[in-house]
């Protein structure tokens, strides 16, 4: 895993094929908290990302290790648990 203390507010979240995933709030614990702007229907509240996913911090972007499209499906709800929306 990457050193997350060297992830700082607002650096864009890429996923590892470069989508946009979105914009880093904060660094909690072993999880980036995104902004709510990035959280689509649950624009209400944050969403995170696991630490273990970044594969590297370069300029004023955080990589994940996970394409853009699977990264969101890993998205997180504040209590770890998976996004509420995705169905089963």
């Amino acid at each position: 895993m990457t050193d997350l203390s060297q992830v700082t507010e607002h650096m864009e979240i890429i996923g590892a094929d470069g989508v946009h995933i979105g914009t880093v709030d904060r660094v909690e614990g072993d999880r980036i908290k995104m902004t709510k702007a990035d959280s689509g229907s649950h624009s209400d509240h944050h969403h995170y990302i696991a630490g273990g996913l970044v594969a590297a911090v370069e300029g004023n972007q955080v990589r994940l290790s996970a394409a853009g499209a699977e990264a969101a499906l890993l998205e997180e709800e504040e209590g770890g648990e998976p996004l509420s929306d995705r169905g089963s």
